[in-house]
């Protein structure tokens, strides 16, 4: 925090999707909740020839629909009304450096700069660029990167190489908004902050590893972004690779960025990479048809407006990792991420190991020991365990012992996007990519992408409102293993 208190958050596509539905509320429920500190001013960036007050009326009339149980609290809309003061307008082309004038013209003197970069990422190089020659970059400026940063590796490290210089690597937060979900955060002190897992954490105690990233939405308005992204860029490396590393990193000595970010960074480096056997073997790509999703029948990616006919991109991937280090030998990793799947849910599964001798070897319904981590829709975690069940005889059953968020916790929770932002405006950098680790999971997905690339095969297609293809199931079951479905 800059020491006149003053703060200046400037919002790049401040007119975008991003910006009305995740931004701009994640920064209302900092306003309301006393987080967004002094004087802090939220300037939209856009190319509409708007003044502040169509901006206003813009974000009061898109934003609102996603404040609704806010604004019903008994301040809501008096913080509602205080905070739209917070809002300004700068008409801008990003590519236009004379366009600029009218940024530095908003800007109040003195203050500290948060610039967030929520725009395509080809328009990052420009847009730092011309932020330097305006003189709006100082020693205490900070620029939030959203993903995907670039399109492969070489592209990620142009943009990395280009914004580093006009930023230090310390003014630089490459978001992913997984990060800031709570119950990610407490998955550190889930490992470090209790005696009873860190022992079990490895192998051979541990029989698997699942991360499961699920979506029940298609493309719908990002259909050409979408299109020459994929499912492979647009989560496995960032968010299913961001989740790996935290459950398979070594304990950190700190809870200092770095400290943590380096140990991340180590189990980027030790993922096995891909062959082109194990490429075909151990990766599954899937694209939606048409299908029923929570009950209403839903078009195939094909169909979707903006998706070209012969499209070969996946809407789905699944894939078996491994982790070279002795913590984890032969423990496999499943990630798996689509859209139009069966249900909604984010979640980590730590399957453990069978007991080396067991009495009750010949019970029914026995099952082995998970730990279940979600993160949305609800955030939660389970520890699945055996129990017997009444009467006479020796019966099991499986039941769970349960942390339930909502209920273990009065205090409001933050959402990852406000609890990030105030991360920026704090300088914390902690759950941010550093720019080792981003080019670090580029390096191990981009034999993958190629693989795919060079063998022309199709995605593989499922039904809308399915768990994805039929090889995916079949992946798993090579194993001996099954992806965890409980509704």
């Amino acid at each position: 925090m800059s020491d006149t208190n003053n703060v200046d958050i400037v919002i790049f596509g401040g007119a975008g999707d991003l910006a009305f539905r995740k931004l701009v509320p994640a920064l209302f429920m900092a306003h309301m909740h006393n987080k967004l500190e002094g004087n802090a001013r939220i300037i939209g960036v856009g190319r509409q020839a708007w003044e502040r007050d169509a901006y206003v009326a813009f974000i009061n009339e898109k934003t609102r629909p996603f404040l609704q149980d806010a604004l019903q609290e008994a301040n809501g809309e008096t913080c509602w009304t205080s905070f739209l003061d917070r809002l300004y307008f700068a008409s801008i082309d990003v590519t236009q450096a004379g366009d600029y004038k009218r940024l530095s013209a908003l800007s109040t003197a003195g203050a500290q700069r948060v610039f967030y970069l929520a725009t395509a990422p080809s328009l990052f190089t420009q847009i730092c660029s011309h932020l330097d020659s305006a003189g709006l970059i100082d020693a205490q400026a900070r620029v939030v990167l959203e993903k995907p940063l670039g399109h492969d590796l070489a592209s990620a490290k142009a943009i990395n190489d280009q914004v580093a210089q006009h930023f230090a690597e310390s003014q630089i937060y490459r978001i992913d908004h997984y990060l800031g979900k709570e119950t990610v955060q407490n998955l550190m002190v889930l490992r470090f902050g209790n005696a009873i897992f860190e022992p079990l954490w490895r192998s051979p105690n541990i029989r698997s590893v699942q991360i499961t990233v699920a979506e029940t939405v298609g493309v719908g308005s990002r259909a050409g972004f979408y299109d020459q992204t994929g499912a492979a860029r647009d989560m496995v490396q960032n968010h299913l690779l961001q989740l790996l590393c935290i459950v398979a990193m070594e304990p950190p000595i700190s809870l200092q960025p770095n400290d943590v970010r380096d140990e991340k960074l180590k189990v980027l480096r030790s993922l096995r990479p891909m062959t082109d056997v194990d490429i075909k073997r151990d990766t599954v790509r899937g694209q939606y048809k048409s299908g029923t999703v929570e009950g209403v029948a839903a078009v195939g990616y094909l169909a979707e407006e903006n998706v070209p006919a012969n499209s070969m991109t996946e809407t789905f991937v699944s894939l078996k990792a491994h982790i070279n280090n002795a913590r984890w030998a032969n423990v496999p990793f499943y990630l798996r991420t689509g859209k139009r799947m069966q249900h909604r849910r984010s979640e980590i599964i730590i399957e453990f190991d069978d007991m080396p001798f067991s009495i009750f070897s010949g019970a029914a319904n026995s099952q082995p020991n998970r730990l279940v981590i979600s993160l949305q829709p609800e955030e939660s975690i389970q520890l699945k365990m055996m129990v017997k069940e009444p009467g006479s005889g020796m019966n099991m059953r499986p039941v769970n012992l349960d942390l339930d968020m909502r209920s273990a916790f009065t205090e409001r929770r933050a959402e990852a996007y406000e609890r990030l932002l105030v991360d920026v405006v704090k300088g914390r950098l902690t759950h941010f990519m550093r720019r080792d680790e981003l080019e670090a999971a580029w390096s191990w997905v981009e034999p993958i992408l190629n693989g795919w690339a060079a063998s022309g095969e199709p995605p593989k297609a499922y039904n809308a409102g399915t768990w994805g293809p039929a090889a995916s199931s079949a992946l798993m079951a090579r194993s001996e293993h099954t992806w965890f479905e409980e509704s």
